[in-house]
């Protein structure tokens, strides 16, 4: 781990920005929301209708969740015709979430190989 004096001096952050920056992280702390997020990163851009069949969530829960995602920046949505097409807006929210998976897969590996197992 490197020490204090090695790390890279961080801008300071208000307390306002600091409760925008929760408020981010929260939005990703709903499963159902990690559903489609992860439905929207395997099959690209798809309808609600889809993220319903993708994710086993009803349609209220869909775009319920799908517009806290939108208003997070996260995912986005535009209209053709009468259907609203969704698609991952940030794409850093893909590599965040693939570097947690990764360091979870880790993680667990440890403790696996912690309690003897292979």
């Amino acid at each position: 781990m490197p020490s204090a004096r090695n790390k890279k001096a961080l801008p300071p952050v208000t307390d306002e920005a600091l409760a925008l920056i929760a408020s981010w992280f929260r939005t990703l702390a709903e499963p159902s929301r990690l559903k489609i997020l992860r439905a929207l990163e395997e099959g690209g851009e798809l309808n609600i209708s889809e993220l319903v069949e993708a994710t086993g969530l009803t349609q209220a829960n869909v775009s319920r969740h799908v517009q806290s995602l939108v208003d997070a920046g996260m995912v986005g949505r535009r209209k053709e015709g009468l259907t609203v097409i969704c698609f991952i807006a940030d794409p850093s929210i893909t590599e965040l979430c693939d570097n947690v998976c990764s360091n979870l897969l880790k993680r667990l590996s440890q403790q696996v190989k912690k309690l003897g197992g292979a």
